[in-house]
């Protein structure tokens, strides 16, 4: 039989740093935007309203520019502590200092309100604009790397202070009799051998660990992506840092 783990107590629990590598602990004095699904405990007196339901227009006119996913989030208002948690992925909070992030919508799971939240051009992305701390999940650790670079799309997590990727296709690998029985099969396609994400210019790029693909639920995400969660450590960039709690 397996050691069983200690209680939570709530009294004890950090504020806003992790719990364990897949939790983290948001403490709440005021309101904080929450990926519907994230949270898998609070403690305290909170409320949550849905994103364009309720008395927070203003709020939402200020902080969420992004309609078509509207629908998976809520603000949650009021003051405790409340636990993010995203199936056993890890999960690290950012600050963003006066910073420009685009991450996949998957992995956001919260974000303060003095951030500003923006539908990216890029399919299946989130763009956070200005000031504030957010919590995101990932496939394993993230590692952070500068451009020039080019990225398989499953480990995409996102990129910071920097242009928007190019799509490049690997035309050799794709050529030849094992490119056309992946053109008949489809097996391979999505392979970052063949088929990358180029970034070019000044920033960051951030990528995680794995390119393992995990039953994901449908948020915002690009087809065929579902083993990225949308689908970490120390200085990533002008304006962007991983927090330490």
């Amino acid at each position: 039989m397996r050691d069983q783990a200690e209680p939570l107590d709530f009294r004890t629990l950090p504020a806003d740093d992790n719990v364990n590598d897949y939790t983290f602990c948001v403490a709440l004095d005021g309101r904080w935007f929450l990926q519907k699904g994230k949270m898998i405990a609070y403690y305290g007196q909170i409320e949550f309203h849905g994103v364009g339901h309720g008395p927070l227009d203003a709020l939402i006119a200020s902080s969420f520019h992004s309609p078509l996913h509207a629908a998976d989030w809520v603000v949650a208002e009021g003051s405790g502590k409340m636990l993010l948690a995203d199936r056993a992925f890890d999960v690290n909070s950012y600050d963003l200092t006066d910073g420009n992030l685009t991450v996949r919508s998957g992995n956001l799971l919260a974000f303060e309100p003095s951030l500003s939240l923006k539908q990216s051009i890029i399919p299946g992305f989130l763009t956070l604009v200005g000031t504030g701390k957010f919590v995101a999940a990932s496939n394993g650790e993230v590692h952070f790397v500068e451009p020039p670079v080019r990225v398989d799309p499953q480990a995409l997590v996102g990129w910071a202070d920097c242009p928007s990727p190019c799509h490049h296709y690997d035309h050799a690998y794709l050529r030849g009799f094992l490119g056309g029985v992946r053109s008949l099969t489809g097996i391979g396609g999505a392979s970052g051998e063949e088929h990358q994400f180029e970034f070019t210019g000044e920033g960051t790029v951030l990528i995680q660990s794995t390119e393992t693909m995990l039953a994901d639920r449908e948020t915002g995400n690009v087809p065929g992506q579902a083993g990225v969660p949308g689908g970490q450590q120390g200085q990533a960039g002008p304006g962007f840092q991983r927090s330490y709690g």
